[in-house]
């Protein structure tokens, strides 16, 4: 997209984000996750005691780690805040900052909500917490993040404890009533399978033309094997006789996915160029929507039609854990409100920019605002 096509596009979503029906008239269950997250600089070197450098490239920290096989090393890490965390706890926020009627099922903490998440469960409809969070040291790079998690207490996220803590009726009522349905974190959730297997149940009975929206976001399922991964495409593509099935992936994510489906490409699944790798997927999947979304760009297949975005990149983002959340907060909120294919991963893309400049979601103000600000430096860095 050329810097005058964009100028006409981001001016029109702009112009969408007054004139259409607006987020808050829209519910939206999201689940299962939830961590909290410490945000963490690795020292590089110390100035003093009150000043340091920060390794910027987790090239590095792997540099650092190497050169200490057979030895040992001291790396320091240094706490910079404390967070809301898990893929699903950040994207109920991002939504719930927009207006959207949220309502949330997972690891909130058990018997009592952890303090970290009071201000997004104090915004929901609902919320249902059946087990502790997971904790994640997120190692915070230039580059990207080095995500250190500690899982264990979502081996608690399972159907059993659902319908033990919620009740089958509820579960019922929850999954039919919203407009959108978003199931994340399927690599750190165990029994993601078993749970979408009895989702399947359950799930509204309706026509494609006017079913909810089903969104499915993996999370970097390398550790997973391969044989679950093919399984879960399986389970997400029976999701079609009930939803509009959205799936979601960052770049890392289609290559392992497009690896264990066997795709013929052009070339290897991790070069192969960003429209080839969604195409193929979109073609091999066939869910209503596949989409894809790098760091500086974003590219989607829906109902056959291809559409990409690039853009806003910023060399120097202050946050950078969870910003794919927020960008899937805000394209699923553009296929809520009926924006056009090319309007949502633009939407997304306002979202996750803003977000990784301020460090919180964005309102829908904020939103225009940003907006407004992109305009001004269409074709830079900002």
């Amino acid at each position: 997209m050329d810097t005058a096509q964009l100028t006409v596009e981001l001016n029109a979503l702009h112009k969408a984000l007054d004139t259409a029906s607006g987020p808050e008239e829209y519910s939206v269950l999201v689940g299962f996750d939830g961590f909290v997250d410490e945000i963490i600089d690795v020292v590089h070197k110390r100035d003093s005691f009150d000043q340091y450098q920060r390794m910027e490239t987790i090239s590095e920290l792997g540099n650092r780690i190497q050169r200490a096989a057979g030895l040992s090393t001291n790396i320091e890490l240094l706490p910079k805040t404390i967070k809301l965390g898990g893929n699903g706890p950040i994207m109920a926020n991002a939504l719930s900052s927009v207006g959207v009627k949220v309502s949330y099922v997972g690891a909130l903490g058990y018997p009592d909500i952890h303090p970290v998440f009071r201000e997004l469960t104090d915004r929901c409809e609902e919320v249902y917490s059946v087990t502790e969070p997971g904790h994640t040291d997120a190692l915070e790079f230039r580059d990207g993040k080095v995500m250190l998690g500690k899982l264990r207490s979502l081996n608690d996220v399972n159907w059993n404890r659902f319908v033990e803590h919620i009740g089958l009726d509820t579960i019922k009522r929850l999954f039919s009533a919203a407009d959108l349905v978003a199931t994340v974190n399927w690599t750190m959730t165990p029994y993601m399978n078993e749970i979408w297997g009895h989702l399947l149940d359950v799930a509204p009975k309706v026509n494609e033309s006017s079913a909810p929206i089903f969104f499915i976001d993996l999370a970097d399922p390398e550790k997973r094997k391969a044989e679950d991964i093919a399984e879960a495409m399986e389970i997400i593509q029976s999701f079609r006789r009930n939803y509009r099935v959205v799936l979601g992936l960052n770049r890392k994510e289609a290559t392992e996915v497009a690896q264990v489906l066997g795709l013929e490409l052009s070339s290897a699944p991790d070069t192969v160029s960003l429209e080839e790798i969604t195409k193929a997927l979109a073609q091999a999947l066939d869910v209503w929507c596949l989409m894809v979304h790098p760091t500086t760009e974003a590219a989607a297949v829906c109902e056959g039609e291809f559409a990409s975005v690039e853009g806003p990149y910023t060399e120097r983002p202050n946050l950078t854990t969870g910003a794919g959340d927020n960008f899937n907060s805000g394209f699923c909120v553009g296929l809520l409100m009926g924006l056009s294919l090319r309007h949502a991963l633009l939407l997304g893309k306002v979202t996750s920019g803003f977000y990784v400049r301020e460090m919180h979601s964005p309102s829908v103000a904020e939103l225009k605002a940003f907006i407004e600000t992109w305009l001004q430096h269409v074709g830079e860095d900002f």
